[in-house]
């Protein structure tokens, strides 16, 4: 129940933190306060003003941000998973997010040196000459 009370409302807030005019009332809000310097006189709370309340907007959108970029790169592995799954790719790709990042760059490394094979073989079997590409009509 917490959970999708959550969800719901971390995705608000990150919809509404895009949104141009949230851009723009910020935007007015930094150009009021500095406007408002010279009638406080640049004063210490003056100052505290601000740098608090961007500092908690900061720390919260933090949090919210990721929950939300969490779940969508989720939900993009799994539709990636799936696809993998069902075609003809090889299934040892499906979780390799779940590995280190220099396990993820090996296996990276091994299939562009696969394609860049597979590249030369085609190129072999069509006669065409190395750096010629061909377009279709």
């Amino acid at each position: 129940m917490i959970e999708k009370h959550f969800t719901r409302i971390a995705n608000y807030v990150a919809h509404l933190a895009g949104l141009p005019s949230t851009f723009a009332v910020c935007f007015l809000i930094i150009v009021a306060w500095a406007a408002s310097g010279p009638m406080f006189g640049f004063s210490d709370t003056w100052q505290l003003i601000i740098n608090t309340g961007t500092t908690i907007v900061t720390f919260l959108m933090v949090f919210l941000i990721q929950n939300t970029q969490n779940r969508d790169g989720t939900a993009i592995q799994t539709k990636l998973d799936e696809l993998i799954r069902v075609g003809k790719a090889h299934n040892t790709f499906i979780g390799i997010e779940h590995l280190t990042e220099s396990e993820v760059k090996e296996i990276r490394r091994k299939c562009e040196q696969a394609a860049k094979r597979h590249d030369r073989a085609v190129k072999k079997a069509t006669g065409q000459k190395r750096g010629s590409k061909t377009h279709a009509a």
